[in-house]
């Protein structure tokens, strides 16, 4: 008997997203001349423990990726289900076209270890410095070290560790 896979059971599938599910965050930012935004990333990812990481795929002709590139610095706010709205609004506006972040009231804190806003009502917010990005093709990926981490009280358990079975996730 053969340990080749019977590929009747196999069909060839799409190779565009094919890794799912992707987390659905918002990933804020402020421009040099202080203007705040917040657009939604489908990719986004842990990449290194020691130093802790996460990566970012933003497309350059986004209105954030300026913001980011020059400020050198971003929040990843992992979102739960109650925010969808908000999500969705962001995720298909652009801030060029208006101030999405006020159109949805939006309730932005300052981060403590980078100048980028943080999305209150999200309950885990990540602040990040840019240490490398790669161009990958139709994204640049944006490699942040952890500079902070802010996560809802009722989260975070004695050891520190986040609870994630706890959130909602969208």
């Amino acid at each position: 008997m053969s340990d080749s896979m019977d590929q009747s059971l196999k069909k060839q599938a799409n190779m565009r997203s094919c890794l799912q599910p992707m987390p659905k965050v918002l990933v804020s930012c402020r421009g040099l001349d202080g203007e705040n935004n917040a657009l939604a990333v489908g990719y986004c990812s842990n990449c290194s423990y020691d130093p802790p990481m996460v990566m970012v795929g933003i497309v350059p002709s986004r209105y954030s990726y300026k913001m980011i590139k020059e400020s050198g610095v971003f929040v990843v706010n992992l979102v739960e289900k109650e925010y969808k709205d908000v999500f969705d609004y962001l995720g298909s506006h652009s801030k060029r076209d208006g101030d999405k972040l006020s159109d949805m009231n939006v309730k932005l804190a300052e981060g403590i270890k980078v100048k980028a806003p943080l999305l209150k009502d999200c309950p885990v917010n990540i602040e990040c410095t840019v240490v490398d990005s790669i161009a990958t093709g139709s994204h640049e990926m944006f490699v942040g070290k952890i500079e902070h981490v802010h996560a809802d009280s009722r989260l975070v358990g004695d050891d520190g560790n986040i609870d994630f079975s706890k959130i909602k996730f969208l």
